[in-house]
């Protein structure tokens, strides 16, 4: 049977401000990409969150970013190799207490919306990412694309790589994800997206966005949980996926 996990990116909120529906969405996923600090979060929902996951069985994982609150982790932005490796070392770390105290450990590593996307192309920062997670743990599995220098570089050091898909975005015809400042980027309609995770799911293909099928092998599917409606989407991208004999479970 196959099988694939749903990630969905938690904890997105600052204060008394909240972008995901944190509980709800913990109930359908089976990893957590949990912000921590850089471009979303803080100690207080860093520590709700993952008590929230070790309740519901949810594997805990650190999604890192730069540092950019007030962009949300989407600005591109050019950081010294040695201060990007030792930011992400700092950011699992600070998700790990919490992750601890819950009677958990943080799973895995994934990073976050301009840092994702550079480190698909760009050695040196992919480098620094990697050399992030060894100082924290050398045994912590990365989440990223297909092909990425990211997934690449972890293998080389010895980390587990596992490849993600997106439902919900636009692929271009070499297998990278459309930019968020291009019409059609987020794909919006609610049964293309389902169909879009049985297609990732059971035969490692999708559309890209002009029509072309490509192959996008991944073990984990990321669900947005910042967009209208997307805990209804969650569940029902859940039961189709269960429906059509696809068994989904945490890959860490």
């Amino acid at each position: 049977m196959t099988a694939i996990d749903l990630n969905a990116d938690l904890g997105e909120g600052f204060g008394r401000w909240q972008l995901t529906d944190d509980e709800r969405l913990l109930s359908v996923v089976t990893s957590a990409n949990v912000a921590c600090g850089f471009h979303a979060g803080d100690a207080v929902t860093m520590r709700r969150v993952c008590s929230l996951a070790v309740e519901r069985g949810v594997t805990i994982g650190a999604q890192v970013s730069y540092r950019d609150l007030a962009g949300f982790g989407r600005r591109a932005m050019d950081v010294p190799s040695a201060e990007l490796a030792a930011e992400v070392a700092y950011q699992i770390g600070a998700l790990e207490v919490f992750a601890r105290a819950a009677g958990a450990r943080v799973g895995y590593v994934k990073p976050h919306g301009a840092l994702y996307n550079r480190v698909v192309h760009d050695e040196e920062q992919a480098g620094a990412v990697v050399e992030g997670v060894l100082l924290a743990d050398a045994a912590l599995p990365v989440l990223g694309l297909p092909g990425s220098r990211l997934l690449e570089l972890a293998r080389a050091a010895g980390l587990p790589a596992v490849p993600e898909a997106f439902a919900d975005r636009a692929y271009t015809e070499q297998g990278t994800l459309v930019p968020r400042g291009r019409t059609g980027a987020v794909i919006t309609d609610p049964d293309a997206v389902v169909a879009r995770s049985v297609s990732l799911a059971r035969r490692g293909q999708v559309a890209s966005g002009t029509g072309t099928e490509i192959d996008v092998r991944a073990r984990s599917l990321c669900l947005h949980g910042d967009t209208p409606g997307a805990v209804d989407l969650a569940r029902r991208v859940r039961r189709e996926l269960e429906e059509s004999g696809v068994r989904v479970e945490a890959f860490a």
